[in-house]
């Protein structure tokens, strides 16, 4: 069985004492289940990782930041290295996130190089594709995830990639008004299974948790999970929301 997955992006949102407040009442939801339908990750701005992290400790959700720097350490000001996220006690970094690619130009090869610097840090990567409104249009959608798998991800060892959650996200679907149906979602989830089956095996396809990363909420959620290749969903607006948070964990089948 796959490991099912709902990892909330909080992206730049939530003061410390806000974000503390919020992870401490997500931790109390999910400590007084007997078990959750997927594994929760709350992965936050750098800032509140320390904190979280020693909230969560004893309970059942982990722990993501949401990127790292393409450097181990040295003199780059401003910079937050995967050493220093792991120390924090974070277990996942989100890497190659459609924001990231767009506002701060990081292409395939950059991410390749961080998502090797985060697994050799002890860390596990949520690796983000999908293609925009335009190569959607353009009927390229398929090249374009396939360049970002080979280019991004494909370096990896088979080992390596045990340590990958992929999630796919169709950019154009992402706060846009328009919607990815669960039937697109499912045919790109299963395209790169297929690409991951024809590099590593159908062993290593049969074990990769592939995400939906495209405006996913409470209302759509359970459809969406439905689908044989969707093993969960990377959340945006939605995980700023305790309910609508735990309402699509508990929406996984």
């Amino acid at each position: 069985m796959r490991k099912k997955i709902v990892a909330g992006n909080w992206k730049m949102n939530m003061d410390l004492a806000e974000g503390l407040k919020f992870a401490g009442s997500i931790d109390k939801y999910f400590k007084d289940k007997p078990s959750a339908r997927a594994l929760p990750i709350l992965c936050t701005p750098f800032i509140h990782l320390a904190g979280v992290s020693e909230i969560l400790k004893h309970g059942k959700v982990a722990l993501g930041a949401q990127n790292c720097a393409s450097e181990a350490s040295g003199a780059f000001t401003g910079e937050v290295s995967a050493w220093m996220v792991r120390s924090t006690g974070a277990e996942y970094v989100i890497l190659g996130h459609s924001e990231r690619r767009m506002y701060y130009h990081e292409d395939d090869m950059l991410i390749n190089k961080k998502t090797l610097l985060a697994i050799n840090s002890g860390l596990k990567v949520i690796f983000c594709c999908g293609e925009v409104l335009s190569e959607r249009e353009a009927g390229s959608h398929f090249q374009i995830v396939k360049r970002q798998l080979e280019v991004g991800l494909f370096t990896l060892s088979e080992e390596q990639m045990d340590k990958i959650v992929v999630a796919y996200e169709p950019v154009w679907a992402i706060g846009t008004g328009l919607t990815a149906t669960p039937d697109q979602a499912q045919e790109m989830h299963k395209f790169i299974r297929d690409k991951v089956k024809e590099k590593y095996g159908n062993d290593c396809a049969k074990k990769l948790p592939i995400l939906y990363g495209g405006s996913c909420k409470p209302s759509n959620a359970a459809e969406i999970f439905s689908k044989p290749d969707v093993d969960g969903g990377l959340i945006g607006g939605a995980s700023l929301k305790r309910e609508d948070f735990v309402a699509i964990v508990e929406a996984m089948q």
